[in-house]
């Protein structure tokens, strides 16, 4: 079994228009934050992985979602051998989210193929909403992202 805690602060910064005596001009604003989080894993098996995951976001900024919680079942297949030179990786998580007054329920899934021998690998991930009241877009999100793992080879230790 492991167990991990951790904690950051963020500071996220965007471009918002602000007016001071009818004249517009663009500023670049930040919203700060702190963020905690807790997970806890079990192994099963030598590559079948288990776990709550939880995590707090405290956000210090006026008009924005103030306290964020998110509690996850996670799961994780590890080195799924497809052949000699191919395997993949598939982690899981169903979640609840509650963003200060508003949750929701969720799956998410991300699916990676990975050649042992080359450094490039792709990977899919989904996140589907089950049941939620909070007031963002698509509840089916989807992308696919190209991987490159640097080889250890790099790195002088």
């Amino acid at each position: 079994m492991g167990l991990k805690a951790g904690a950051n602060p963020t500071v996220v910064f965007k471009t918002i228009t602000d007016t001071v005596n009818g004249i517009s001009n663009e500023i670049l604003a930040s919203q700060r934050t702190l963020t905690a989080d807790f997970t806890a894993s079990y192994l099963l098996t030598k590559n079948f992985r288990i776990g709550p995951y939880y995590m707090y976001i405290r956000n210090f900024e006026a008009n924005t979602t103030i306290n964020t919680n998110l509690l996850a079942l996670r799961a994780s297949f590890s080195n799924i051998r497809l052949s000699k030179q191919f395997f993949m990786r598939f982690n899981s998580q169903v979640y609840y989210l509650k963003m200060d007054v508003y949750d929701g329920y969720y799956l998410n899934a991300t699916l990676t193929l990975v050649n042992r021998k080359f450094p490039l690998s792709v990977s899919t991930l989904i996140n589907k909403a089950i049941k939620t009241e909070i007031p963002v877009g698509e509840d089916f999100l989807w992308n696919v992202s190209l991987i490159y793992t640097f080889n250890k080879n790099y790195i002088e230790k």
